[in-house]
């Protein structure tokens, strides 16, 4: 607890970072993937393996730039190509495609074509399901809890949401809709690791009503530090080997997750449990242990 003012100031770094990436989601700003802008998906089957490599030196010297091209199956005699533009793609794609592999024939195996109207639904979906999923976290800690325990963990986990955000949008890292599935799945972690915390803290109030409760906190984390840390360190460990080796269509799904498992145990010790104490501080009152 001796620490909270330099972990605020360091969070308040990364929630300023991740308003910014929301205000430029919003404009149209970022690095947002077809699913949020609208674009073209062309799945295309060939007769031999073709290298990843090649196929997106061919979609860059020919005015794809940001095209995603990812393998399909096991063969790797798929490939699924997605690009932002969508009037007249998929056959330009096809084109190119035939001038460039003349002995290796390939047949369209699916087309997908998402309007700018559907990708600004999809977008504000997202951001629906991240705010009902937070406003959940407060209920559920609230009634398990104490309504301050609920907010204190919100708060928490909205921080680390907007975090892994702000990353994604500095590194100029398209956010798509696998990622918002990673942000999702890191506000459940959080919140997981967070109730450990917390429920060491009602634990300890229940035994010592008297102890002032920074010095109640700072020993109820010391208490459950080493199970955070095994824990993190296991989930790390599985998802930088996602990151290295689980090819380009996980890279960006398990880097996101890797950071915000960091994250959210960070905020978890250094965010969450400083803004119990800070507001029980302000508020007074007693805690309730239910």
């Amino acid at each position: 607890m001796g620490q909270k003012n330099i972990s605020f100031a360091i969070s308040g770094f990364f929630i300023l970072l991740g308003i910014l990436c929301l205000i430029q989601i919003g404009r149209g700003k970022a690095n947002l993937g077809i699913d949020f802008v609208g674009g073209t998906t062309v799945q295309l089957g060939f007769q031999q393996n073709v290298p990843l490599d090649t196929a997106r030196t061919l979609l860059e010297k020919n005015g794809f730039p940001g095209a995603s091209v990812q393998q399909v199956g096991e063969d790797g005699k798929r490939i699924l190509i997605k690009v932002r533009e969508s009037e007249g793609t998929s056959e330009k794609i096809q084109s190119m495609f035939t001038k460039e592999f003349p002995n290796n024939p390939f047949e369209v195996v699916s087309i997908e074509e998402i309007g700018p109207v559907i990708g600004k639904s999809l977008q504000r979906d997202a951001l629906v399901a991240i705010t009902v999923s937070i406003l959940a976290i407060i209920l559920y800690i609230a009634f398990r809890f104490e309504f301050k325990f609920g907010v204190a963990a919100a708060m928490a986990t909205m921080h680390d949401v907007l975090a892994v955000l702000g990353i994604f949008y500095i590194l100029n890292y398209e956010i798509n809709l696998l990622i918002i599935t990673a942000l999702l799945t890191l506000a459940g972690y959080s919140l997981t690791d967070t109730v450990v915390i917390f429920d060491r803290i009602r634990e300890n109030l229940k035994q010592n009503r008297r102890e002032p409760l920074p010095k109640l906190v700072n020993q109820s984390i010391n208490e459950v530090l080493s199970r955070t840390v095994i824990t993190t360190l296991t989930v790390a460990l599985v998802l930088v080997a996602l990151v290295l080796f689980g090819g380009e269509v996980l890279h960006y799904f398990s880097l996101a997750l890797l950071m915000g498992v960091i994250i959210g145990t960070y905020s978890s010790v250094f965010v969450a449990s400083p803004l119990l104490v800070v507001w029980h501080s302000k508020t007074g009152g007693r805690l309730i242990t239910k």
